[in-house]
């Protein structure tokens, strides 16, 4: 019932930038934290960027002062603005939420910064 679908990816060259959307359903998006993770070829899955049910962010490293999360939710979407884009930003970007009991994953949208 829960799903969460992400939106927005694909090919830009370094120094530009993207905005991902992930719609949710199936669960009271304003009563909960919503994630970014990205996971690049080879390595971990890494959070990216968390906003809180009162619009609290936070950020990896990486992502400070280039990207932004939001949520809108009367929309049931949480947004993330990147900017000024790397090669090393290349990666498949999942939105995610966490409940007591379990998280649920979007299916991912492909994010490839090359030129």
């Amino acid at each position: 019932q829960v799903q969460l679908v992400e939106s927005g990816g694909g090919l830009v060259q370094p120094g530009g930038s993207l905005r991902l959307s992930c719609a949710a359903s199936g669960f009271t998006f304003s009563s909960y934290a919503m994630k970014w993770h990205r996971q690049a070829p080879g390595k971990q899955r890494e959070p990216v960027a968390t906003i809180s049910r009162y619009g609290i962010t936070s950020y990896a490293d990486s992502a400070k002062g280039r990207f932004t999360i939001s949520r809108d939710n009367a929309k049931n979407t949480v947004y993330l603005q990147m900017n000024t884009l790397k090669p090393e930003d290349t990666a498949v970007y999942y939105c995610n939420v966490q409940f007591p009991a379990r998280g649920y994953w979007g299916q991912g949208t492909q994010v490839t910064v090359s030129s």
